[in-house]
């Protein structure tokens, strides 16, 4: 994964699209990997912490993906999104 926190958050969801996961799940997921799209190439870092707070909360919204290797993608994409929201 990247070095970049932002470009990992995306890459983690990302990484996610290409596993068969619940259905309920695909599509916070892939609401959250739009809005990590975004938050990879966004250098304000008042901008980047507010929708790396929407990505939080798109990931609060899933218990469990159905598969365990996106189960863990979602824990890290949670991790960094927290994180970067802090800042």
């Amino acid at each position: 994964m990247a070095d970049d926190p932002r470009v990992e958050l995306y890459e983690r969801l990302a990484a996610t699209a290409e596993l068969p996961v619940d259905r309920g799940a695909s599509r916070w997921l892939g609401e959250a990997e739009a809005v990590a799209a975004d938050v990879r190439d966004i250098d304000d870092p008042a901008v980047v912490a507010d929708r790396a707070g929407t990505v939080a909360d798109l990931l609060g919204e899933i218990d469990a993906t159905g598969h365990p290797e996106a189960d863990g993608h979602v824990r890290k994409a949670r991790e960094l999104a927290t994180r970067l929201s802090e800042r």
